[in-house]
Order: structure tokens, then C-alpha cells, then sequence
């Protein structure tokens, strides 16, 4: 239970912040690494294929940051914004535990 609180609050806390980065501000933006304590904590992995399925047992094949709805690149974008990870960029073909289907 203690992970799962720790993993809203991370989520709670990049939405937040990355609601009040300009878009201009994304242009110069770090990748966010697989070792950054917010990716570990949401199980980030920068190709999908490398899930631990055991422990996110949520994940399902097909899943990538370029289907999120956290996802703020364009189709074909290589890597993106992503307002989990406030001021850095995902890979399209990466996941985490944060991961919701765009409508």
C-alpha cells in the first residue's frame, strides 16, 4: 500500500508542476532516465518491451507512452513532454505505472 500512496503522490505532484511549464519551456528538456526516483517509483522503462510484467501486472502488450493521455507529443514524435514527468521527456515506445489509454 505504501508504494501505491507513494506513486499517487509522485503522479499528483508532476501533473501539477508541469501544468505550470510554458510549452516553450519543453524545447530544451532533459529524457527522463530509467534511474531518476520518479521513473523507479512508477516503473518507468524507456521501451515498453522491458516491463516486469510480474511486478506491473497492469501492463498490457500494446501500451506506450505515445497512446498515453500524458503523452504531449504528435503522432510519429520519438519522445515527448509528458506531464507525469514534468520538465523531461519520454521515449513513445516507453511505459510506466502512471499509463492511462487516450480517449
Amino acid at each position: 500500500m505504501k508504494s501505491c500512496r507513494r506513486s499517487f503522490m509522485l503522479t499528483v505532484v508532476g501533473v501539477a508542476s508541469s501544468l505550470m511549464l510554458p510549452y516553450e519551456a519543453w524545447a530544451d528538456a532533459a529524457p527522463v532516465l530509467e534511474s531518476d526516483t520518479n521513473a523507479q517509483a512508477l516503473g518507468y522503462r524507456t521501451d515498453a518491451r522491458k516491463v516486469d510484467r510480474a511486478k506491473y501486472p497492469k501492463f498490457q502488450p500494446g501500451q506506450a507512452c505515445a497512446n498515453c493521455q500524458f503523452f504531449q507529443g504528435k503522432a510519429g514524435d520519438a519522445t515527448a513532454p509528458c506531464t507525469i514527468f514534468a520538465g523531461k521527456l519520454v521515449n513513445a515506445k516507453g511505459w510506466c505505472s502512471a499509463y492511462v489509454k487516450k480517449a
